[in-house]
């Protein structure tokens, strides 16, 4: 395995924790080639001025950590403190991999950074008495509806709490490559008018993108503008921000911030993120910044001190909530964070915001008693990574300017001396949920064995009991309890300190699980779904130019029943054909939830979930070895998918493509080999046991030639 692969795995699985989108790419990556070190070079505008050396030092030594050990190509960093831009600097990797000085205006994806943008626009609004967040979402939207009469309970403020109860998130169609396609947000309502909620609007709050959606949808009836002239009109000009756009902007694309592959170091096309108001804006560190003094109240001209200060409340404990106070997780209206630690251990008040793409990270720490913020973006990473960077950056600022007088030294950590476990924990044995799986919990000799969480950030290791209802890792890291909540639900929860290697630690603390009742279906029921046992279902209406293609996990579905067969992927089987969510997980755990439904044509069996159509690996056939054939795409998809024989394995494949046509081919790994949008080339060698997915428009014939390489 490569140190690129390497660096590749562990960006795309730190990027799940804020997105819950995996960049998984296997061994064997033919993209990538080994990322050199070298000493990093910064550029430190004339806007800058009273700048610390430590700092700057500081600012330094994350930016060639991230680029060194994260899958880092490209970082821009920021502080203004009273308004003055204090700091500023960054690194790119030109064509050739060479660390360059980045640009002070090269713009970058900001992802859920976006969401503080549509919220505050939405209060705007409230400033202007067009908007009440406490009434009822259909007074500004009458057209949304939802096939569970508890949607007319969701106010405006869940939609910014995340305590709306909707599923999460609808993610076809809006990562894409050179293409501001709107289709997503456009059939926002029509396909939430045929979903039900998870929970009761306000009971609990957890992370969900459609909640922000809404919310621009809100901004644009009620303003008469469009999403995009709104953040022109009422941000951008106000503030004379030059590079704060949206993908449906007209703007110079030359200005964004190249993205590559981790040890690729040829551009890959611009990634559009078309879902605004959750994550489509661009910008740079400096102007995040600046629109920071916004979210902390010092430009009352935009947004009134009254608005300002609702949005850094604490929303989170309304509901249903971890016990800790001490954690990366605590929302507001908007904010990921209203008291982010570790500032509340130095009695300084701390509001964060973290938004990742696919290649795209963002994170802005603002600190609203003392007007200083921090933003620091990337190309590659994940927000996690940019939030812990930026968080011992502004920290050292803070101690160069006397604000702290010491830092507190990172956490050590001891193995767990194991003690004598109640019985009465056993009560806490039996199948648990979380979104897209299940699992059984077993405590044996007041040991419980747990597999990797947080998407491999925290290893797969046994717990063992040691006093106090709790039970501690071998790492001495974690800590797993048992919590039966005010809505009648056990959850495990788990608190934990991230360690990342030269960049600091994160604390956590979150429900992991969800115990499940049993849910017994009748042999018929049972026979149909063991049927689908193991099996994989493809996503077919992913347009070709998708980002998503990077890692077809994404666009898989895999059937997993729990032991008993009355669960599959984290959903309760109702019936033959259906399954609906079982999983209510307050924080982030139980973001992006979906129910399985499955049906047939012309033998041909279909799943709808999450907003997607797949089709069974019944119905892929084989890639036609012929010298000479044709691929039509269908009228029902934008794609299709094909096994590849071991009679095509070895042979160059060119495809004729048609305008916007385009293929992917993956190895047995399913590691992408070739990507005909991302080379701009129309050929391929195919390899053996993998699969390829060609896309296109309805109709287009795609002429494929194999020859011997």
């Amino acid at each position: 395995m490569t140190r690129s692969t390497l660096i590749w795995k562990k960006t795309g699985t730190a990027a799940l924790v804020a997105l819950m989108l995996t960049l998984p790419i296997a061994e064997g990556q033919s993209f990538a080639a080994p990322v050199t070190p070298s000493t990093a070079t910064y550029t430190m505008p004339s806007s800058a001025t009273g700048q610390s050396n430590l700092t700057q030092a500081k600012a330094q030594e994350m930016v060639n950590a991230l680029m060194e050990s994260y899958g880092v190509t490209g970082a821009q960093y920021a502080i203004r403190d009273g308004g003055k831009l204090v700091l500023s600097g960054g690194t790119t990797l030109d064509d050739s991999g060479k660390k360059q000085k980045i640009d002070a205006g090269s713009m970058f994806g900001i992802g859920s950074v976006s969401k503080m943008y549509v919220t505050a626009a939405a209060m705007m609004l409230v400033d202007e008495g067009k908007v009440d967040i406490d009434q009822p979402l259909t007074t500004y939207l009458p057209d949304f509806k939802m096939a569970d009469e508890r949607y007319k309970q969701i106010t405006v403020r869940m939609l910014m709490n995340h305590s709306s109860g909707l599923y999460g998130s609808h993610y076809k169609n809006t990562i894409l490559m050179n293409d501001n396609d709107t289709q997503n947000v456009d059939q926002l309502l029509s396909n939430l008018s045929k979903e039900h909620l998870k929970s009761d609007p306000g009971e609990y709050s957890v992370y969900a993108n459609d909640g922000f959606q809404l919310l621009e949808l809100l901004v644009e009836r009620v303003s008469g503008m469009s999403y995009s002239e709104f953040l022109q009109e009422r941000v951008s000009k106000p503030l004379g921000l030059n590079a704060t756009k949206t993908p449906l902007d007209t703007f110079d694309r030359s200005q964004l911030e190249p993205v590559r592959l981790p040890g690729l170091f040829n551009k890959l096309p611009s990634e559009n993120a078309n879902i605004l108001g959750t994550g489509g804006v661009y910008s740079t560190a400096e102007e995040l910044t600046s629109f920071s003094e916004v979210l902390i109240g010092k430009h009352p001209e935009l947004l009134s001190k009254a608005s300002t200060d609702a949005m850094l409340q604490p929303e989170y404990r309304n509901g249903v909530w971890v016990p800790e106070t001490k954690n990366a997780f605590g929302y507001g209206l908007g904010w990921d964070s209203v008291d982010l630690e570790p500032f509340g251990y130095y009695g300084i008040r701390a509001a964060t915001k973290g938004g990742d793409t696919i290649m795209y990270h963002s994170a802005l720490i603002s600190l609203p008693d003392h007007d200083i913020s921090i933003a620091l973006v990337t190309a590659g990473g994940s927000s996690v990574f940019n939030t812990t960077a930026a968080t011992n950056i502004l920290l050292q600022y803070l101690k160069q300017n006397d604000i702290i007088t010491t830092i507190a030294p990172e956490p050590t950590f001891e193995k767990p001396v194991q003690q004598k476990m109640p019985e009465a924990l056993k009560q806490y044995e039996g199948l648990y949920a979380t979104v897209g799986e299940t699992r059984t919990i077993t405590i044996k000799d007041g040991k419980i064995e747990m597999p990797a969480m947080m998407s491999d950030l925290m290893p797969a290791q046994a717990y063992v009991y040691t006093g106090d209802q709790q039970f501690t890792s071998e790492d001495g890291r974690a800590i797993l309890a048992f919590d039966k909540q005010t809505n009648r639900h056990t959850y495990v929860r788990i608190r934990s300190d991230l360690v990342f290697p030269d960049i600091g630690h994160a604390r956590l603390a979150f429900y992991d699980l969800q115990k499940l009742d049993k849910n017994p279906v009748d042999a018929s029921v049972a026979a149909a779904w063991k049927q689908r046992e193991g099996k994989s279902y493809y996503a077919v209406d992913e347009k070709i130019n998708s980002f998503f293609y990077i890692s077809p996990s994404i666009l898989t579905k895999t059937i997993k029943l729990d032991a008993s067969g009355g669960y599959a992927n984290g959903t309760k089987i109702v019936d033959s054909d259906h399954a609906v969510n079982a999983v209510e997980i307050p924080v982030m755990n139980g973001r992006d939830t979906f129910d399985l439904d499955f049906s047939r044509q012309n033998g041909v069996e279909y799943l709808q979930a999450d907003g997607r159509t797949y089709v069974s690996e019944e119905a892929i056939g084989k890639l036609n070895h012929s010298k000479h054939s044709v691929v039509t795409i269908p009228a029902s998809g934008n794609v299709r998918w094909f096994n590849i024989p071991d009679s095509a394995a070895g042979k160059k494949m060119t495809v004729k493509l048609p305008k916007d046509a385009g293929f992917i081919v993956y190895d047995k790994d399913q590691t992408p080999v070739g990507f005909s949008i991302v080379t701009g080339s129309n050929t391929a060698v195919l390899p053996k046991g993998g699969k390829i997915v060609f896309g296109g428009k309805a109709g287009e014939a795609l002429n494929i030639t194999l020859e011997k390489k």
